[in-house]
């Protein structure tokens, strides 16, 4: 049976002036999935999820949320979305609970029920024990924390989430993945970007990949490895290359050079012990310096590089 959409994007366009940050996309999102935009900066997530909550008005283009478009209904459609931003959204000087009390109310809640949804959102995302101290002495990790918590308040049936482990140790980025999988798994519906490509492959039952505004690939994260990844050997060299190595090194697979000075590549290939021998033996004929050698297996990463020819966090 084909699953159930809760959020489809139509011919979605949005410009800058003569620049296009989102161009003519279509996407279709499934009530309760877990559904990741991944692309570099400039890409048009964050331009995407702005629209999705109403915050940019899109140049052309329609949304529907539960079969309602979000032009015509607004206020009703997007008091079933939770925003979490990248930007931190909330006042310093209050503590957890002031501030989960400030925003709940603006969300209509009142009384008990108010503290009964701030106890739950703050133990959810393990800040109930933190929730009289000033939010201004938190660590990042738990001022991402706050950030989550403030968008459950209301209950959301659709959760948008713009980049929300940035900058977090690994405890705090455990516990936010924790309680992002323990939410979809009650039913919430989940829209995700992230520059972390463990949390997308980790979380993410599909991924959508933007480049320059444009969709270039969606499936699941598994069908996506399977159907462009490669293995990657990414080379930094002591001083720069000249041409003719480049020509050389093609013969081992696809080689795109990484930085103007010409220190940086990496090697797609699907043949990797073969390649890193002939690599050796061009090594040792030309006197190469290698400063450092890595390889990457195909993963969500190396899939977007194949598609773009950037990393997923340029």
């Amino acid at each position: 049976m084909r699953p159930e959409s809760i959020v489809t994007i139509e011919n979605l366009r949005k410009c800058y002036g003569e620049t296009e940050a989102v161009k003519r996309l279509n996407l279709e999102i499934f009530r309760g999935e877990f559904f990741g935009l991944l692309g570099p900066n400039g890409a048009g997530k964050t331009t995407t999820f702005g629209i999705l909550t109403g915050l940019i008005e899109p140049t052309e283009g329609r949304i529907t949320i539960n079969g309602f478009d979000l032009l015509l209904r607004p206020r009703k459609l997007k008091a079933r979305m939770g925003l979490v931003p990248q930007s931190f959204a909330f006042y310093p000087t209050l503590t957890a609970r002031e501030n989960a009390t400030f925003f709940g109310r603006i969300y209509g809640l009142r009384g008990r029920s108010l503290t009964d949804r701030i106890n739950v959102v703050l133990e959810t995302v393990g800040l109930k024990d933190r929730s009289e101290q000033q939010v201004a002495t938190f660590s990042n990790g738990m001022k991402r924390r706050l950030n989550l918590a403030l968008g459950l308040l209301h209950e959301p049936d659709i959760l948008i989430l713009d980049e929300p482990t940035v900058g977090v140790d690994t405890q705090s980025r455990n516990a936010i993945l924790e309680s992002l999988e323990a939410l979809n798994r009650s039913g919430v519906t989940v829209l995700y970007t992230t520059h972390y490509i463990e949390e997308a492959q980790r979380l993410c039952h599909r991924v959508a990949i933007l480049d320059y505004g444009k969709l270039i690939a969606l499936d699941t994260p598994a069908a996506l490895i399977q159907g462009f990844g490669r293995y990657l050997i990414h080379i930094e060299f002591q001083e720069a290359f000249d041409e003719t190595l480049l020509g050389e090194m093609e013969r081992f697979g696809s080689v795109r050079v990484l930085d103007d000075q010409k220190r940086r590549i990496h090697l797609e290939t699907d043949h990797t012990e073969e390649a890193l021998k002939d690599l050796l033996v061009l090594r040792e004929r030309r006197g190469i310096l290698f400063k450092t050698l890595d390889i990457a297996e195909p993963n969500l990463e190396t899939v977007f590089v194949h598609l773009t020819g950037r990393s997923l966090r340029d």
